[in-house]
């Protein structure tokens, strides 16, 4: 069976692993009997060990109870970079692996209910583990809304951003970030809604700069160059400039390019759609 399963970016500055949008770059699995574990990739991902370290190899076994498959991964989302590359994989593996519950078995492997969850529904979503179980629903996503993404040609284990953080936050910071998610969740719904402020954020991404020193100039450049609201994809390094529409995103890609020809760090930039659809089977 073939799934193919959209990235995402985590976070969007104040919802702090509760919201995910699905970007339009992909990860494909196809998983057919053999009579043991073969694995070909192709793209983004392709130097990871093809054995059974190899995540999809993982989440195919636990779904199946068994590695006698041949699996063939291909991939556009870069690999940590903050785009959700291993919760897209769990997902398209799990699902072409015949899984019942594909966001089940990629949030628990995975470990982050929201990337899951936006490549299983597509579009915006919001989710939270509940009793353990993964939980989630889709948000209204005004489809005027477009996207620049900055990728630097440097890697950011989840794991390492994360114990950046501080054990404990102010009251006042953990209220400040749950009035700008509302002012989010509004613009995401409607842009004409959207304001700067709304990509506040008090929890997370000022404590993870020292990881990323350059991030501040480039989320300037992306809101100079026309994103509204600007904030760290996920654990980063990527970022995300949220832009009222195509021109807008346009520009801001542009600007954060001559930003990171500024900074002497190597890196892309490019306009990106939301994937609205999430999960498919088959040659969709």
């Amino acid at each position: 069976m073939r799934a193919r399963a959209p990235a995402s970016s985590a976070n969007l500055g104040p919802g702090f692993d509760v919201l995910a949008l699905a970007l339009a770059r992909y990860v494909e699995v196809d998983v057919e009997p053999a009579p043991a574990l073969e694995i070909e990739t192709h793209g983004l991902g392709s130097e990871l060990s093809a054995d059974h370290s190899h995540l999809a190899a993982r989440v195919v076994s636990e779904v199946l109870g068994h590695d006698r498959v041949r699996l063939v991964v291909r991939a556009d989302i870069p690999v940590s970079r903050g785009l959700g590359s291993s919760a897209a994989l769990a997902v398209a593996a799990a699902a072409a692996a015949g899984a019942e519950d594909p966001l089940l078995v990629a949030a628990r492997v995975d470990g982050h209910a929201e990337n899951a969850a936006a490549s299983v529904l597509g579009g915006l979503v919001a989710a939270a583990f509940v009793d353990g179980e993964p939980v989630a629903r889709r948000l209204r996503l005004d489809e005027r809304l477009c996207f620049a993404v900055v990728v630097p040609e440097r890697q950011l284990e989840t794991r390492q951003a994360r114990a950046a953080l501080p054990a404990t936050v102010p009251l006042a910071d953990a209220v400040g970030n749950l009035g700008r998610l509302g002012l989010l969740v509004a613009g995401l719904a409607n842009a004409d809604d959207l304001v700067p402020a709304a990509g506040d954020d008090r929890l997370h991404q000022e404590a993870r700069t020292s990881l990323f020193p350059e991030a501040p100039a480039l989320l300037s450049a992306l809101r100079e160059g026309g994103a509204t609201v600007a904030c760290w994809s996920g654990a980063g390094p990527s970022l995300l400039g949220i832009c009222r529409n195509a021109e807008a995103a346009a520009g801001a890609a542009e600007s954060a390019g001559r930003a990171l020809a500024r900074l002497g760090l190597p890196g892309d930039t490019s306009v990106i759609a939301a994937d609205t659809v999430g999960l498919v089977l088959g040659d969709r």
